[in-house]
């Protein structure tokens, strides 16, 4: 197995870890010809069949144009979609949709929004060849572990620190939970712009003090298991939310906005609570639901957890995607 990147290190590391190895190219898009022609060369000294799984229609361009002067009949072509996006509806796009062997959505959200683009016209792409896989986590089965308790109630969010994913709802929510004995982690990094942004924004509310902040962790499972609920606030809307299924994989549950695929794992009112984006007001509500009863806190954040090991553990997500290369 091996991996073609841009010679980004943090994008190499993980491969590295996986002990998966690495060739570079530029891959600068469609008219890159020279990953072209060093796919095709590495494609040509290949023996028996190859699978490439890109990410992104440029990607996938180098790929299926690779194959094509390669000569190599035996290669098959895949792409997974990670956005909730229209699709682009242009003559080379049209060429790749036609050609590609295999394109997976990360959440019927994504897929849909994507089919959307042609309303009852002709798509470019067979449905046989769009396929919907949630994401999941290569874990071992966690085991379910109740939170600690002699603490303040603590509600966490993790991720990027940046613009759409709902930190000033959640700091203004905050603003209107003052009293209640419920504190706030905010996990992740961002720009400095951007944190003193929302730090300043804190200060203003006069929630600084109850906010707990951490820098961006690979390993983010076990600030969650000591925390009570997660809070994921996104304003932008999410193709699928790797930190929900997170606090889901730890037995905890979740404040999350409904945009996005959220609703497609999380049932409102069983796993978490599910909230209109930028309402600090439904935030805040919610949050204190969760806040105020223990034994809810306790009943969701078990359902959440029989939902992960059911339906999104690894397993869930690696067969049908073995499935579809081996097709």
């Amino acid at each position: 197995m091996l991996a073609l990147t841009r010679d980004a290190k943090a994008v190499d590391s993980m491969f590295e870890k996986e002990g998966i190895g690495l060739f570079h190219a530029p891959l600068q898009g469609f008219h890159d010809f020279y990953s072209i022609k060093l796919l095709a060369r590495k494609l040509k000294a290949t023996e028996g069949k190859v699978i490439i799984h890109a990410h992104g229609f440029r990607n996938v361009f180098t790929a299926l144009a690779a194959r094509k002067f390669s000569g190599k009949k035996d290669v098959k072509v895949i792409m997974t979609r990670h956005k909730v996006r229209r699709a682009v509806d242009s003559w080379i796009l049209r060429l790749i949709y036609r050609n590609i062997d295999a394109l997976v959505f990360v959440s019927r959200a994504a897929r849909d929004r994507f089919v959307a683009t042609w309303h009852n016209h002709l798509m470019p792409i067979s449905a046989e060849r769009m396929h919907v896989i949630h994401n999941s986590l290569n874990i071992p089965q966690p085991v379910y572990q109740e939170p600690g308790g002699g603490r303040p109630i603590t509600a966490m969010f993790h991720g990027p620190l940046k613009p759409g994913k709902g930190l000033e709802t959640l700091i203004d929510a905050m603003s209107m939970l003052k009293g209640k004995r419920i504190r706030l982690k905010i996990v992740g990094s961002g720009t400095p712009d951007y944190l003193d942004k929302i730090r300043r924004r804190a200060i203003s509310r006069g929630v600084m003090e109850l906010i707990d902040w951490h820098k961006h962790t690979d390993e983010p499972l076990p600030l969650i298991e000591d925390c009570d609920f997660g809070v994921l606030p996104s304003v932008q809307e999410e193709a699928f939310g790797l930190a929900n299924i997170e606090y889901m994989a730890a037995g905890r549950p979740q404040v999350c906005s409904s945009n996005g695929a959220q609703p497609e794992y999380i049932t409102d009112g069983w796993e978490g609570f599910l909230v209109p984006p930028s309402n600090p007001s439904f935030l805040a509500e919610n949050m204190s639901k969760l806040a105020a009863d223990q034994q809810l806190r306790l009943k969701m954040g078990h359902r959440a957890y029989e939902s992960f090991i059911h339906r999104l553990s690894w397993p869930h997500f690696i067969n049908p995607l073995t499935e579809i290369y081996l097709s």
